[in-house]
């Protein structure tokens, strides 16, 4: 957990695999990327999810090596589900100097796999150098934290958490914070959405809160801090603001 934490200042979306070497995933690595995903922990456990490595059968032309698929049943937070589970994954290639780019306007050949949905691909090649990943996490653009954040409470992982990855950055949560819970939303700003198709908007960002809730726990245990999380369903995906998670926190650990 802790060493997944540090890939947090350490990853970058590779928008394009150039110069990054001449270094190739193994098929041992392969089946360590295989192994290691059947032992993430979801979002929701009662969501069946599968992923397949492909290397031709994936439309996504930015000079990746491989693509994973991911896949899932659909039911409530199954989209949220996916961005957990993936994020998981995400920082864990990191470590590996795997190179990765959540790629969401990728097509497949392979639209389903043993009764479960394509959700999203995973764009991923092998890099040479740790230097070529981010350097200096904190130059990425990302909004001011007031803008995400309410409350005066745990501050220092308010400051992390807003650097999570987004579709076209658009950066969909706000969190309410008092001493003992934070309480996030997925926020949608009416006519926001960069380069996004109108329809996928929502789409995407429920994926995107799922990341994010993956980093708030990071950040959590990173610190110590026990707490009890709440999942919600959203009642109507349109809304402003959709109520995703509470964490009711716990003493720290001493």
């Amino acid at each position: 957990m802790n060493n997944l934490y540090d890939m947090i200042f350490k990853r970058k979306s590779f928008h394009l695999f150039r110069n990054i070497g001449n270094e190739h995933i193994s098929e041992a690595g392969l089946k360590d990327i295989e192994n290691y995903f059947n032992e993430l922990k979801p979002l929701d456990s009662n969501i069946k999810v599968k992923m397949k490595i492909v290397k031709e059968g994936a439309k996504c032309h930015r000079g990746q090596e491989y693509c994973i698929l991911l896949y899932s049943e659909k039911k409530d937070n199954y989209l949220q589900n996916i961005g957990y589970i993936g994020e998981q994954l995400d920082l864990y290639l990191v470590s590996k100097n795997i190179g990765t780019l959540w790629f969401g306007i990728g097509k497949v050949e392979e639209k389903e796999l043993d009764g479960l949905d394509f959700v999203i691909m995973i764009a991923i090649a092998k890099v040479d150098s740790s230097d070529k990943f981010r350097t200096d996490m904190y130059k990425s653009k990302r909004k001011e934290l007031s803008e995400i954040w309410s409350g005066d409470y745990y501050l220092d992982i308010a400051n992390i958490v807003r650097f999570t990855p987004s579709a076209c950055n658009t950066q969909p949560w706000k969190v309410e914070s008092k001493e003992n819970e934070l309480t996030i939303y997925r926020y949608r700003k009416q006519g926001k959405r960069g380069i996004m198709p109108k329809d996928r908007v929502i789409y995407y960002n429920q994926i995107d809160i799922g990341i994010f809730l993956y980093f708030v726990e990071l950040c959590l245990e990173h610190e110590n801090i026990k707490y009890d999380r709440e999942l919600f369903k959203e009642e109507d995906h349109e809304s402003e603001m959709n109520l995703t998670a509470t964490y009711k926190i716990k003493n720290k650990e001493v």
